[in-house]
């Protein structure tokens, strides 16, 4: 079930709410134990089938976490190689139904190429969410073998894995981010104020999904699909495809961000911020602090810090860098487009961190290089983009000929391939869109838009006023966004 359905706004979600807090007051394990077997259900709502898996996958790590922990009698070299037995069995079970296939064809083009009987493709689906679990546990049992986990609830540690909010799309939850919030009582009771900021910036990730991501996303897969059905793109089409998936994925992963953490607000439970408007960065290094916030942690502290981070020299920092943006590349899909957007900006930051090294260091850039910078920047995101988005490499191909002009210039754009882009609807969204994305600031710092009683003392007036014309306004955007729904409309992360 989407965030952005009926069943969820008015059935699932309203059950849940109301039924943790009735639990919670009268027995916080109860219900912890209820949201994990919620979360569950909303699991299983997507794929069934896929439920054993994920069960068997808490229940191993749980184990494996037990043993990793230090204690009398067992010795760091014990840990050790049940922390590499763990992780062996996390990875090749990822491997087996994220890569195989993958692996699998293309041995079969060297296969093929030889003449050779191709090896047999693996009847297998991806279960949903499986790298996001999948990545929040093996951080788990990496921080039981340095001794930093000290919480031993199973029913807690269940619900830090199956949580409904990220469990599908992210973020990836650090065990200690989440499982005290869990183990505190505070947690369990309802706090109004909490329901009602979170509403509010569930409303507007809603709102961002619908009004903005779903309509870009019906430009974007007008230029896409038709480069991936023949249709060479000129210079006006590929471009504006190529900014209409821009803005799609953007608020697309934010508005599910944004209801992520709406969601979890309501429950009382702080998400860890996993979006802060990356497009305003100014160089590619302070993209990727701000893009997927909890992937790009992920990343450092579990893959470029263990292969070495920059302690081994200049040479193999770079290196280290380089493969751990290829490595995240190919953890959004198996596929050769997603491998190349991972060296992509594996290069990016690459040149960025020469450039700060070697020619600014440390001189404090003016506004007007700020301003090259973030173009620069901007551009290069776009770019990468559309061989994260493409069909296949040869699709991308076109598209970036499209760019160049190859297949015509902005006079003879105007056929009917792009017709649509030329529709005011299409303009106002995208103005919109940069509009938000660039001068606004991220939804998740609402609370700081909300009067604070403290703030309004003395002034029960003003702040009554305030507090209405807010709910008002909020109110009427959730009226027009429940208007909009009924089509399919699947978050893009969901497929990573």
């Amino acid at each position: 079930m989407l965030f952005n359905s009926y069943a969820f706004i008015f059935a699932y979600f309203p059950i849940v709410l109301i039924g943790f807090f009735l639990i919670g007051k009268r027995n916080v394990r109860a219900a912890a134990g209820f949201l994990a077997l919620a979360s569950l259900f909303f699991y299983g709502w997507w794929s069934v089938e896929a439920m054993p898996l994920l069960l068997a996958s808490i229940c191993f790590n749980y184990w494996a976490g037990l043993r990793l922990t230090p204690a009398p009698g067992r010795t760091d070299r014990q840990r050790k190689r049940m922390l590499v037995f763990a992780l062996t069995v996390d990875l090749v079970i990822l491997g087996v139904f994220k890569y195989a296939n993958f692996f699998i064809a293309n041995v079969n083009d060297g296969l093929a190429a030889a003449g050779a009987t191709p090896l047999s493709m693996l009847h297998i689906a991806l279960p949903i969410g499986i790298s996001f679990y999948t990545f929040t546990q093996i951080a788990f049992l990496v921080d039981c073998w340095q001794g930093k986990v000290h919480e031993r609830s199973f029913v807690h540690y269940a619900l830090f894995v199956t949580y409904f909010p990220h469990l599908i799309a992210g973020p990836v939850l650090h065990h200690a981010q989440m499982m005290p919030q869990f183990a505190n009582p505070s947690t369990y009771r309802v706090d109004a104020n909490k329901v009602a900021l979170g509403l509010a910036i569930f409303t507007f990730g809603l709102a961002k999904k619908l009004l903005i991501a779903d309509k870009m996303g019906q430009y974007a897969d007008l230029m896409f699909t038709g480069v991936h059905n023949g249709t060479l793109p000129s210079l006006y089409t590929a471009w504006f495809g190529v900014l209409a998936y821009t803005l799609q994925i953007y608020f697309d992963f934010s508005g599910y961000s944004d209801m992520a953490v709406g969601l979890s607000l309501c429950l009382g439970v702080r998400l860890p911020l996993n979006f802060n408007s990356p497009y305003k960065s100014t160089n590619i290094i302070e993209f990727w602090r701000r893009w997927h916030i909890s992937l790009s942690t992920f990343l450092r502290d579990y893959l470029y810090v263990p292969l070495g981070g920059n302690r081994k020299g200049e040479a193999r920092r770079y290196i280290n860098l380089f493969l751990t943006m290829l490595l995240g590349g190919l953890w959004h899909g198996a596929a050769w487009t997603f491998v190349i957007w991972g060296a992509l900006h594996g290069t990016f930051l690459m040149i960025n961190h020469l450039w700060t090294a070697k020619v600014r260091r440390n001189a404090t850039p003016g506004r007007l290089a700020r301003v090259a910078g973030w173009a620069l920047t901007f551009l290069c995101v776009m770019i990468a983009w559309v061989v994260f988005r493409a069909e296949s490499v040869n699709a991308a191909l076109e598209i970036y000929k499209g760019m160049l002009g190859f297949h015509g210039a902005p006079t003879s754009a105007f056929g009917e391939f792009a017709v649509p882009y030329r529709k005011p609807e299409f303009f106002h969204t995208l103005l919109v869109g940069l509009f938000i994305c660039l001068a606004l600031p991220p939804t998740i710092s609402l609370e700081r838009w909300v009067p604070q009683p403290a703030l309004l003392a003395g002034q029960p007036r003003m702040a009554w006023t305030a507090t209405a014309v807010i709910a008002l306004a909020t109110a009427v955007l959730f009226g027009f966004c429940v208007s909009q729904l009924g089509s399919y409309s699947p978050f893009l992360y969901f497929q990573f």
